[in-house]
Protein backbone atom coordinates (compact mmCIF):
# COMPACT_ATOMS: atom_id res chain seq x y z
CA UNK A 1 0.00 0.00 0.00
CA UNK A 2 0.92 3.50 -0.95
CA UNK A 3 0.65 5.85 2.43
CA UNK A 4 1.44 9.21 0.22
CA UNK A 5 4.01 10.09 2.78
CA UNK A 6 6.86 10.96 0.69
CA UNK A 7 8.13 14.64 1.95
CA UNK A 8 5.17 15.00 3.86
CA UNK A 9 5.95 16.54 7.55
CA UNK A 10 5.24 14.40 10.60
CA UNK A 11 6.02 16.00 13.92
CA UNK A 12 6.04 12.83 16.55
CA UNK A 13 6.18 14.08 20.36
CA UNK A 14 7.35 11.97 23.11
CA UNK A 15 9.48 10.45 20.72
CA UNK A 16 12.85 9.00 21.94
CA UNK A 17 11.81 5.59 22.90
CA UNK A 18 8.42 3.71 23.05
CA UNK A 19 5.55 3.68 21.01
CA UNK A 20 6.79 7.64 20.20
CA UNK A 21 9.93 6.55 18.53
CA UNK A 22 8.50 3.37 16.78
CA UNK A 23 5.88 5.42 15.28
CA UNK A 24 8.94 8.12 14.05
CA UNK A 25 10.83 5.39 12.59
CA UNK A 26 7.45 3.83 10.80
CA UNK A 27 6.70 7.23 9.40
CA UNK A 28 10.79 7.75 7.87
CA UNK A 29 10.57 4.41 6.73
CA UNK A 30 7.43 5.74 4.36
CA UNK A 31 9.46 8.71 3.36
CA UNK A 32 8.28 11.61 5.51
CA UNK A 33 9.99 13.92 7.03
CA UNK A 34 10.06 13.77 10.43
CA UNK A 35 10.51 15.48 13.75
CA UNK A 36 10.90 13.89 17.18
CA UNK A 37 10.75 15.85 20.04
CA UNK A 38 10.75 14.62 24.07
CA UNK A 39 12.38 15.74 27.45
CA UNK A 40 16.10 14.21 27.02
CA UNK A 41 18.31 15.47 24.28
CA UNK A 42 20.79 12.63 24.56
CA UNK A 43 18.07 9.77 24.22
CA UNK A 44 16.22 11.92 21.38
CA UNK A 45 20.18 11.98 19.22
CA UNK A 46 20.50 8.58 19.71
CA UNK A 47 17.11 7.96 18.48
CA UNK A 48 17.38 9.44 15.13
CA UNK A 49 20.68 8.03 14.78
CA UNK A 50 18.81 4.71 14.72
CA UNK A 51 16.43 5.80 12.67
CA UNK A 52 18.58 7.33 9.82
CA UNK A 53 20.38 4.27 10.21
CA UNK A 54 17.46 1.73 9.48
CA UNK A 55 15.65 3.43 7.54
CA UNK A 56 18.55 5.82 4.97
CA UNK A 57 15.79 8.54 5.58
CA UNK A 58 18.12 11.71 6.72
CA UNK A 59 15.23 13.65 6.58
CA UNK A 60 14.63 13.11 10.14
CA UNK A 61 15.53 15.81 13.12
CA UNK A 62 15.20 16.12 16.86
CA UNK A 63 14.10 19.14 19.06
CA UNK A 64 14.26 19.01 23.08
CA UNK A 65 11.14 19.58 24.53
CA UNK A 66 8.87 19.59 27.54
CA UNK A 67 5.20 18.93 26.35
CA UNK A 68 3.91 20.37 29.37
CA UNK A 69 5.90 23.53 28.72
CA UNK A 70 3.84 25.93 26.03
CA UNK A 71 7.27 27.69 25.11
CA UNK A 72 8.81 24.49 24.24
CA UNK A 73 6.27 23.49 22.07
CA UNK A 74 6.39 27.24 20.63
CA UNK A 75 9.93 26.76 19.97
CA UNK A 76 9.00 22.85 18.95
CA UNK A 77 7.10 24.18 16.29
CA UNK A 78 9.55 27.14 15.09
CA UNK A 79 12.14 24.26 14.92
CA UNK A 80 10.28 22.36 12.53
CA UNK A 81 9.42 24.78 10.49
CA UNK A 82 12.89 25.78 9.98
CA UNK A 83 14.25 22.28 9.20
CA UNK A 84 11.51 20.94 7.01
CA UNK A 85 8.41 23.10 6.50
CA UNK A 86 4.67 23.31 8.41
CA UNK A 87 3.44 20.33 9.96
CA UNK A 88 1.20 17.80 7.67
CA UNK A 89 0.71 15.34 10.33
CA UNK A 90 0.74 15.74 14.31
CA UNK A 91 1.25 12.68 16.38
CA UNK A 92 0.42 13.40 19.92
CA UNK A 93 2.15 11.47 22.57
CA UNK A 94 3.27 12.43 26.27
CA UNK A 95 4.80 10.26 29.12
CA UNK A 96 2.05 8.93 31.21
CA UNK A 97 1.30 10.72 34.61
CA UNK A 98 2.46 9.13 37.76
CA UNK A 99 0.27 6.16 39.23
CA UNK A 100 -1.56 6.57 42.12
CA UNK A 101 -4.71 6.40 44.23
CA UNK A 102 -7.31 9.47 44.77
CA UNK A 103 -6.18 10.07 48.71
CA UNK A 104 -2.42 9.56 47.54
CA UNK A 105 -2.33 11.81 44.41
CA UNK A 106 -1.43 15.55 45.19
CA UNK A 107 -2.51 18.67 43.99
CA UNK A 108 0.57 19.28 41.76
CA UNK A 109 0.46 16.08 40.77
CA UNK A 110 -3.05 17.29 39.21
CA UNK A 111 -2.16 20.25 37.69
CA UNK A 112 1.12 18.79 35.94
CA UNK A 113 -0.87 15.62 34.68
CA UNK A 114 -3.29 18.20 33.24
CA UNK A 115 -0.60 20.44 31.24
CA UNK A 116 1.49 17.16 30.42
CA UNK A 117 -2.20 14.39 28.94
CA UNK A 118 -4.27 17.45 27.90
CA UNK A 119 -2.81 20.99 27.55
CA UNK A 120 0.00 20.02 25.77
CA UNK A 121 -2.43 18.08 23.02
CA UNK A 122 -4.59 21.47 23.16
CA UNK A 123 -1.41 23.47 22.60
CA UNK A 124 0.51 20.99 19.84
CA UNK A 125 -3.26 20.94 17.83
CA UNK A 126 -3.24 25.28 18.16
CA UNK A 127 -0.19 25.11 16.48
CA UNK A 128 -0.61 22.68 13.64
CA UNK A 129 -4.05 23.56 12.72
CA UNK A 130 -4.31 26.45 10.69
CA UNK A 131 -1.40 25.42 7.80
CA UNK A 132 -3.70 22.01 7.53
CA UNK A 133 -6.85 24.08 7.16
CA UNK A 134 -5.20 26.27 4.64
CA UNK A 135 -3.90 23.51 2.85
CA UNK A 136 -7.25 21.50 2.91
CA UNK A 137 -4.75 18.48 4.20
CA UNK A 138 -3.94 17.21 7.71
CA UNK A 139 -4.00 14.35 9.84
CA UNK A 140 -3.80 14.76 14.17
CA UNK A 141 -3.18 11.07 15.88
CA UNK A 142 -3.32 11.45 19.83
CA UNK A 143 -2.07 8.58 21.90
CA UNK A 144 -4.15 7.49 24.57
CA UNK A 145 -4.89 4.72 26.58
CA UNK A 146 -7.38 1.58 26.53
CA UNK A 147 -8.20 3.32 29.87
CA UNK A 148 -10.75 5.72 27.90
CA UNK A 149 -13.04 2.65 27.32
CA UNK A 150 -12.06 0.46 30.91
CA UNK A 151 -10.40 2.82 33.87
CA UNK A 152 -7.24 0.90 35.00
CA UNK A 153 -6.62 0.41 38.54
CA UNK A 154 -4.20 2.81 39.84
CA UNK A 155 -3.99 5.31 37.07
CA UNK A 156 -6.19 7.91 37.99
CA UNK A 157 -4.54 10.85 36.57
CA UNK A 158 -4.45 8.87 33.08
CA UNK A 159 -7.96 7.54 33.32
CA UNK A 160 -9.41 11.76 33.80
CA UNK A 161 -6.91 13.70 31.27
CA UNK A 162 -7.83 11.04 28.32
CA UNK A 163 -10.88 10.79 28.43
CA UNK A 164 -10.42 14.46 28.36
CA UNK A 165 -8.25 13.98 24.82
CA UNK A 166 -10.63 12.00 23.55
CA UNK A 167 -13.32 14.64 24.02
CA UNK A 168 -11.08 17.18 22.15
CA UNK A 169 -10.19 14.90 19.41
CA UNK A 170 -14.06 13.70 18.66
CA UNK A 171 -14.99 17.48 19.17
CA UNK A 172 -12.54 19.08 16.89
CA UNK A 173 -13.12 16.06 14.07
CA UNK A 174 -16.38 17.70 13.36
CA UNK A 175 -15.76 20.91 13.21
CA UNK A 176 -12.98 20.14 10.78
CA UNK A 177 -13.96 17.24 8.74
CA UNK A 178 -15.25 19.45 6.04
CA UNK A 179 -11.32 20.64 5.73
CA UNK A 180 -9.96 17.41 5.30
CA UNK A 181 -8.66 17.37 8.93
CA UNK A 182 -9.00 14.04 9.82
CA UNK A 183 -8.55 13.75 14.11
CA UNK A 184 -8.45 10.29 15.68
CA UNK A 185 -7.18 9.00 18.86
CA UNK A 186 -4.92 5.43 19.24
CA UNK A 187 -4.92 3.51 22.40
CA UNK A 188 -2.84 1.23 23.23
CA UNK A 189 -3.63 -2.05 25.42
CA UNK A 190 -0.67 -3.64 27.05
CA UNK A 191 2.49 -2.91 24.71
CA UNK A 192 5.93 -3.73 26.00
CA UNK A 193 7.15 -0.27 26.11
CA UNK A 194 9.13 0.88 29.23
CA UNK A 195 6.03 2.23 30.66
CA UNK A 196 4.00 -0.64 30.88
CA UNK A 197 7.35 -2.21 32.29
CA UNK A 198 7.51 0.43 35.04
CA UNK A 199 3.73 0.04 35.52
CA UNK A 200 4.37 -3.73 35.88
CA UNK A 201 7.14 -3.34 38.49
CA UNK A 202 4.57 -0.58 40.62
CA UNK A 203 2.18 -3.62 40.34
CA UNK A 204 4.57 -6.16 41.68
CA UNK A 205 5.58 -3.77 44.56
CA UNK A 206 2.03 -3.19 45.46
CA UNK A 207 1.11 -6.37 45.59
CA UNK A 208 4.11 -7.59 47.12
CA UNK A 209 4.46 -10.29 44.29
CA UNK A 210 6.93 -10.77 41.32
CA UNK A 211 6.96 -9.15 38.71
CA UNK A 212 6.77 -11.82 36.32
CA UNK A 213 3.65 -12.67 37.89
CA UNK A 214 2.23 -9.53 37.35
CA UNK A 215 3.02 -9.80 33.63
CA UNK A 216 1.62 -13.18 33.24
CA UNK A 217 -1.80 -12.48 35.17
CA UNK A 218 -2.12 -9.65 32.73
CA UNK A 219 -1.29 -11.51 29.78
CA UNK A 220 -4.30 -13.97 30.86
CA UNK A 221 -6.97 -11.13 30.24
CA UNK A 222 -5.16 -10.38 26.96
CA UNK A 223 -7.13 -12.62 23.96
CA UNK A 224 -3.90 -12.89 22.22
CA UNK A 225 -2.39 -14.40 25.28
CA UNK A 226 0.80 -11.60 25.35
CA UNK A 227 2.03 -8.18 25.30
CA UNK A 228 2.06 -5.92 21.92
CA UNK A 229 4.83 -4.93 20.17
CA UNK A 230 5.33 -1.28 19.52
CA UNK A 231 5.89 -1.64 15.58
CA UNK A 232 2.44 -3.25 15.80
CA UNK A 233 1.25 0.29 17.24
CA UNK A 234 3.07 2.00 14.80
CA UNK A 235 1.75 0.47 11.78
CA UNK A 236 -1.78 1.43 12.61
CA UNK A 237 -0.41 5.57 13.28
CA UNK A 238 1.04 5.77 10.82
CA UNK A 239 -1.93 4.62 8.79
CA UNK A 240 -4.51 7.31 10.35
CA UNK A 241 -1.74 9.78 9.85
CA UNK A 242 -1.61 9.36 6.12
CA UNK A 243 -3.24 9.60 3.22
CA UNK A 244 -4.01 6.00 2.54
CA UNK A 245 -6.35 7.15 5.69
CA UNK A 246 -9.10 9.69 3.08
CA UNK A 247 -12.14 8.80 5.11
CA UNK A 248 -11.82 8.12 9.11
CA UNK A 249 -11.80 10.37 11.43
CA UNK A 250 -13.52 11.48 14.84
CA UNK A 251 -12.58 7.81 16.08
CA UNK A 252 -10.76 6.13 19.02
CA UNK A 253 -9.16 2.95 18.24
CA UNK A 254 -7.81 -0.03 20.35
CA UNK A 255 -4.35 -1.76 19.40
CA UNK A 256 -4.75 -4.06 22.57
CA UNK A 257 -4.82 -7.80 21.66
CA UNK A 258 -8.88 -7.65 22.56
CA UNK A 259 -7.67 -7.14 26.28
CA UNK A 260 -10.83 -4.43 26.15
CA UNK A 261 -14.03 -6.48 26.38
CA UNK A 262 -17.05 -3.67 25.97
CA UNK A 263 -18.33 -2.88 22.54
Amino acid sequence: MDYGMKDRVVLVTAASKGLGFATARAFALEGAQVMLASRNESDLRNAVETIVGETGNHHVDFQRADMSSMTDIGALFSRTREQFGEVDVLINNAGGPPAGLFAQVTEEQWRQAFELTLMSTVRCIHEALPHMVRNRWGRIVTFASSSVKQPIENLLLSNVFRLGVVGLSKTLATQYATDNVLINVLSPGRIATDRVAYLDDQTAQQRGIPVDEVRRQAQTQIPMGRYGAPDEFARVAVFLGSAANGYMTGQTLYVDGGLVKSV
